[in-house]
């Protein structure tokens, strides 16, 4: 998503920086620079006429970061600030301020728990209260918001548009890259191997396939995952999961999947679920977030969130009925190229800078008035 708006922007003649945090670990040890430049990211970014920083932190080096951060607004005369996600959110937004320049946050969800997690969000919510604009991806993260404190007059709904960066494989090469047999079923789950994910719920539900002959392949990484793998060996379906870790082209593997399910507990509007409707595969997800503003009963199997036998009825009803998830998919993609679209995103993010200009104009001129 922040690909697809500092290119999109870009190619409107707006001069785009985009600062990369990296955290320094031990594969940016030996040439931290170098490695840099070649994170995916970073090289997604490679022959467009977005210019990407790569800035190379310590964990907790957040007085590093913010000087980092400060020098590169100053060096390109940052005319306004726009962050993505937690650490950028507290430690670099107030920038803007010590430039006297608006500043807009775009909130894609939320994420964790536990204690770290839960005070690490209470310091971003506080953070979000000194934002110009505090862009939510959905209605449900804009309630939210509001709930956290955010003025009202500050929060702007924006739902996520796609781009796609790559086309996908061809199904028989996605295949080979998911190791799969030729009659294998495959259902795919992309995405953060955390909680909120519900990874666990797909899981779950596998117990009630059995006399189906699926395979789950699993694209993603994160802290949860050992826990993960201990419910499939407690269920006893560890031998129907296919753990593939991190896949920086996930994207392209979609024609793979014979079905995709999102399973997640909460969402903003995810963008995996847009790479499915793209590659025109069936799917089934959860109804939350913004989901149901994505995809209706028409293009999607929905069914409630953390409701494994639902789940399970439904990837049944998928695998049993061909036709009708084909047909779904088809009115999937349909819908995701008339209103999905990238230009009326851009508009709107366009005239959102525009009008905290504006405003920010205004009030410089009122006291210089006073």
């Amino acid at each position: 998503m922040v690909r697809a708006l500092a290119v999109g922007q870009a190619a409107r003649g707006h001069t785009v920086t985009v600062a990369a945090v990296l955290e320094r670990n031990h594969r940016l040890a030996a040439d931290a620079a170098a490695e840099a430049y070649e994170h995916p990211f970073v090289t997604s970014l490679a022959g467009t006429s977005v210019l990407a920083v790569p800035v190379i932190v310590g964990r907790r080096d957040y007085l590093g970061e913010r000087a980092a951060i400060r020098n590169l607004a100053a060096q390109h005369s940052a005319s306004i600030v726009h962050t993505h996600g937690r650490r950028p959110d507290v430690v670099d937004s107030g920038i803007a301020k010590e430039r006297n320049i608006p500043s807009v946050t775009t909130v894609h969800g939320f994420t964790g728990e536990g204690i770290r997690s839960f005070v690490n969000a209470a310091i971003q919510r506080r953070a979000f209260r000194q934002f110009d604009g505090v862009v939510a991806v959905s209605d449900t993260v804009a309630d939210a918001l509001m709930r956290f404190g955010v003025p009202a007059a500050r929060v702007h709904v924006i739902q996520n548009a796609y781009d796609q960066v790559a086309p996908p494989l061809e199904r028989a090469e996605a295949r080979t890259r998911l190791f799969a047999r030729a009659d294998e079923f495959i259902i795919g789950w992309v995405g953060r191997l955390s909680r909120e994910k519900g990874l666990d719920v797909l899981l779950a539900a596998l117990p009630e396939l059995r006399d189906r002959p699926l395979t789950v392949a699993v694209i993603g990484s994160g802290g949860e995952r050992p826990a993960l793998e201990a419910d499939a060996a407690r269920l006893g379906v560890s031998e129907a999961v296919r753990w593939m870790g991190q896949v920086n082209d996930a994207p392209r593997l979609f024609r793979g999947f014979d079905l995709f399910v999102l399973s997640s507990r909460s969402e903003g509007t995810p963008i995996a679920l847009f790479e499915a409707m793209d590659a025109e595969i069936p799917v089934v997800a959860t109804a939350v977030g913004g989901v149901p503003a994505v995809v209706s009963p028409a293009e999607a199997y929905l069914v409630p969130p953390e409701d494994p036998p639902a789940l399970a009825r439904a990837i049944r009803d998928s695998v049993d009925d061909p036709a009708s998830g084909r047909a779904r998919a088809a009115r999937a993609r349909g819908r995701l190229r008339t209103q999905f679209g990238t230009a009326p995103w851009l508009d709107r993010y366009d005239r959102l800078y525009a009008d905290l200009a504006a405003a920010r104009q205004l009030r410089k001129a009122g006291r210089g008035a006073a």
